[in-house]
Formats: C-alpha cells, structure tokens, sequence
C-alpha cells in the first residue's frame, strides 16, 4: 500500500512539473535583439547595460518620441534647475534629498512619477488624463502640458526642501 502511494506521489509530481514547464514555456517570450526571456509578449526591457545619463536614456527610445522627452526633461530642468538630474531605477529622476519626479516612456505613454501627494494636490488639473497611484500618464497623442509639469515639479521640489 505504501509502495503504491509513494508511486502515486511521484506521477502526480511529475505531471505537474511537465504542466508547469509546459506553461512556462508556452506563455514566455525571448527578446530577438539579446535574446532575454520574459512573461510578457513585447515586454519593455533594455537590451543590455541600463542607461547612466538622461540623455542616454532618450536616445534609446523611438525616433519619434525623442523630441517630446527632450522637450519634457528641459521643462524639468527649467523648473528646478537645483536638482540633481539622474537615473534612479533605470528612469529619469531628478533628486535633492531624496528623489522629486521621475518620468518613464511606456508603449503609448510617458509616465511622469510625482508621487501620491502631488497627485492627490493637483488632482483637479489632471482630468485629461490617465491618473494611477501617483502617477500621470500622458499619452503621445498629447501635448506636453508645460505650465502643469512646471508647477508639479517646482511643488515636489518645495516638499523635499521643508523635509530637510
């Protein structure tokens, strides 16, 4: 009786790995540029190293969104001009103490990070778009709105410095 359980154990264990690999297998997509495996089909990713610099990280993008990038890290730039820009968890970042606002290029939108309570303090300009958990998105069919990016950074700013 022991025997047969035991055998009963080990089929039952094999099958679910075969099942297992076989999902795994069947649900996984391979980047063709570095050949990395992932879960999503198209999955955004970087073919090799991250990038180091803002710059860099523009560069990598499509053709026809770098002018919008360039455009929305000189709002940034213009805005608080006494923050460090850099690359903090592969995204743009600009920092004082700790980090202010970030920005992400996605696959049909740039996402600009302020954080919750930005959100939640500019919540009234934001209806023309997409608003999740502190984050903006703002698709590339859409202008860049200079005036709003000005304020939320220079307001992101200003919460960093009274937390010193």
């Amino acid at each position: 009786m022991i025997g047969s359980c035991r055998y009963i154990t080990l089929i039952s264990m094999w099958y679910f790995q075969f099942i297992k690999g076989y999902l795994k297998e069947k649900d996984m997509w391979q980047c063709p540029k570095c050949k990395r495996v992932f879960k999503r089909k198209n999955q955004s990713h970087y073919c090799g190293e991250k990038p180091t610099t803002i710059d860099e990280y523009i560069a990598r993008q499509e053709k026809e969104i770098q002018p919008l990038l360039i455009e929305l890290k000189d709002i940034i730039n213009k805005a608080i001009p006494e923050a460090k820009a850099t690359i903090a968890w592969g995204m743009p970042t600009w920092k004082n103490n700790d980090n202010i606002i970030h920005f992400a290029v996605n696959k049909n939108d740039i996402s600009l990070y302020p954080g919750k309570e930005a959100v939640l303090f500019f919540h009234d300009h934001l209806s023309d778009y997409k608003v999740h958990n502190g984050v903006i998105k703002i698709l590339f069919t859409q202008p860049l709105p200079e005036k709003l990016i000005t304020k939320i950074a220079k307001w992101c700013y200003l919460q960093d410095i009274n937390q010193e």
